[in-house]
């Protein structure tokens, strides 16, 4: 099978082709005899009744500074095409939505990956609040009085974004930590959105876990554990990867969860659990592909091209 396939990205000469899951998605379908079409968000339009992208056919290579090759630059019409990548990274803002609106008019006839109406319906921070047994104590607010009194109730928490990405805005705010109010100041100035907050887990000093699902099913994890002095974990932030295995909980937690995922066609996911929580499931644009496939030996990419291939068969 021959697919083509049309990728949505971040401009692909500023990424790290060392840890970056869209280059390893766009490697393995290179190696499985697909051809590639590569764009910026920007780039899509809608045009008199025809969903449309700018951007070049794409060769790519596992070669630092060298990693890729653009044909000549042309419009296309994505109902034409086999299978459409969403893998712009957040922040999941109106341009992000507008974005899988558009995407929304090809699927399924054009497979998108991850499904747009279930990516704009479920952003990560959100779609763990249907699993209330599952996650740490939460609260999503605006209102500082809100906030303030989930945190007299939990002391030690966490406050980040809701719509963050990264480790960006995340603070760790202690029982004596007097700068809520200032915090909340900030993000009020910034954007209209809430907040969210989460009590502590002191297990995140063991590692945050990141667990992959291919259609619903978990294909392995890697650990990454915050650097010293640090509370986040998350790798942009210079967190750790390092080798894990799947616990009971992991699965009982993939169980839970999986078949909700594969029924609104989220191939591709990334969940992040801290101990026996889970914190937030990942569909917009999930990482960890290529740490996972160096610390387990095995294909993941290949995995995910399988389960896109059986549902184009």
């Amino acid at each position: 099978m021959s697919l083509k396939v049309a990728i949505q990205m971040d401009p692909i000469e500023n990424i790290d082709i060392a840890g970056d899951s869209s280059f390893r998605i766009a490697e393995e379908a290179q190696a499985r005899g697909h051809s590639l079409f590569y764009y910026t968000p920007d780039k899509l339009a809608y045009q008199e009744g025809k969903i449309t992208a700018r951007g070049w056919p794409l060769t790519v290579r596992r070669e630092e500074g060298n990693h890729f090759t653009l044909g000549a630059e042309t419009e296309i019409d994505l109902a034409d095409w086999d299978v459409v990548w969403l893998r712009q990274d957040p922040p999941f803002d109106m341009g992000y939505i507008t974005t899988t609106h558009l995407l929304d008019r090809i699927h399924p006839d054009t497979l998108v990956v991850n499904d747009p109406f279930w990516v704009r319906n479920y952003p990560e921070k959100l779609l763990v609040l249907d699993f209330p047994d599952l996650t740490p104590p939460t609260t999503i607010a605006r209102d500082l009085e809100t906030i303030k009194a989930f945190k007299a109730e939990h002391g030690d928490v966490i406050l980040k974004p809701l719509y963050g990405n990264g480790g960006a805005g995340v603070f760790r705010l202690g029982p004596d930590d007097r700068n809520l109010t200032s915090l909340h100041e900030l993000f009020s100035g910034i954007n209209r959105e809430p907040l969210i907050v989460q009590k502590f887990l002191p297990a995140v000093s063991g590692g945050d876990k990141r667990v992959i699902l291919v259609d619903g099913e978990p294909v392995g994890a890697i650990n990454r554990v915050p650097a010293k002095g640090e509370t986040r974990s998350n790798m942009h932030v210079g967190g750790k990867p390092e080798k894990t295995e799947l616990t009971e909980r992991d699965l009982e937690i993939c169980a839970k969860i999986g078949p909700l995922l594969r029924e609104k066609g989220q191939i591709f996911v990334g969940i992040d659990v801290i101990g026996e929580y889970l914190t937030e499931i990942n569909v917009t644009s999930p990482t960890g592909i290529l740490e996972l496939e160096r610390f387990n030996g095995e294909n993941i990419a290949a995995k995910i091209w399988e389960a896109i291939e059986a549902k184009r068969a």
